[in-house]
């Protein structure tokens, strides 16, 4: 199987690429490589994946619909997965532009691709953002999520919204798959974990946002990786519909909603305890107020991802934490003499 990956010099885009590799498909990979933190970081992924013969790579930005049309004729893709995004919830506050022109006009780009090509099915990442001001805990994909709390999850909705009319005009199966809080080796440094580490492990104080009154059900990268290999290969139809779990499946297109999580939130103070524990040193805790546009808490349903595949992620926190210290801990021993920039 072929298989485009946009995004595939980041943190997620990465990791599928080298698992789809190592379980012998071939891939073309498509990122604008743009520095919104260290593209050292991407360098080095894209280099490991580079390795192998069976991996093509085009740089390119999302919206630049000629550059994106010109990787897929490298090999036409039979299944194309669109991670490729502008990310972060604060940073679409201070630089609102970018989300429209990556994660709408990108993702629209990525739509008319599958609509030219036909793929055998089409996959996209969204966030867990998108539920927003909803109530109902767990989330469940069939809940509302008609108020987004920032741009970015707004986009983000925007985006499957944009899926589901081409999914219906154009019968292109589409899988829309919503991310919960995904850490791991080879992580961001704008995000969380790796800022946390960094922190800690220099002796500076971290930043606790909501007073540490704050919960995630945190996905390790391995349980996400493999539950969207295992979806790649569930093409939303009606064959595959399900009548035991409250089902996304549209009525009007070959189109699906699906959370990727483990279902088992986290409080905040509990992951930076294990982070403590990993280092071996207690971190000093700056109280902050609630960011502009977080919420206070993410819990997702997992049931359909169940009922789909047969799997459900379950890394406990401690070894996740385990895994992305150990490599955080080789990978500043090898970049010693280029430290990376952590977005602030």
């Amino acid at each position: 199987m072929h298989v485009l990956v946009t995004g595939s010099a980041g943190f997620i885009g990465f990791h599928l690429a080298r698992r789809l590799l190592d379980d012998g498909h071939s891939v073309t990979g498509f990122d604008g490589m743009t520095s919104y933190y260290d593209v050292a970081l991407k360098q080095d992924r894209l280099a490991l994946l580079e390795r192998s013969a069976d991996f093509r790579f085009v740089q390119g930005m999302l919206e630049d619909r000629a550059a994106l049309a010109g990787a897929a004729r490298l090999r036409e893709p039979e299944v194309i997965v669109h991670l490729g995004a502008q990310a972060g919830v604060r940073y679409s506050i201070e630089a609102p532009q970018t989300y429209i022109e990556s994660n709408l006009m990108g993702s629209w780009s990525v739509l008319e691709l599958a609509r030219e090509i036909a793929p055998r099915h089409l996959l996209m990442a969204s966030t867990s953002s998108v539920y927003g001001a909803n109530a109902h805990i767990p989330f469940g994909e069939c809940d509302r999520a008609d108020e987004p709390l920032s741009l970015y999850a707004a986009t983000k909705k925007g985006m499957e919204a944009m899926a589901h009319s081409y999914a219906h005009l154009f019968a292109i199966p589409s899988t829309m798959f919503r991310f919960f809080t995904v850490y791991g080796p080879w992580g961001r440094p704008d995000m969380a974990l790796f800022k946390f580490v960094d922190a800690i492990s220099a002796g500076r104080p971290i930043d606790v946002y909501g007073h540490g009154r704050m919960a995630r059900d945190f996905t390790f990268i391995g349980d996400l990786i493999e539950s969207i290999v295992r979806l790649i290969g569930i093409v939303p139809d009606e064959a595959n519909r399900q009548t035991a779990v409250a089902d996304t499946l549209s009525r009007n297109a070959p189109y699906r909603v699906v959370n990727i999580a483990g279902g088992h939130p986290t409080p905040l103070m509990d992951f930076i305890a294990a982070i403590e524990a990993c280092l071996g040193r207690k971190a000093a805790l700056n109280m902050m107020e609630m960011q502009p546009g977080d919420v206070p808490r993410t819990f997702a349903d997992p049931a359909l991802l169940k009922a789909l595949t047969g799997y459900v992620p379950g890394t406990p926190v401690t070894a996740g934490v385990r895994a992305f210290v150990d490599w955080y801990r080789d990978y500043r021993r090898e970049r010693v003499a280029m430290p990376l920039s952590i977005p602030a």
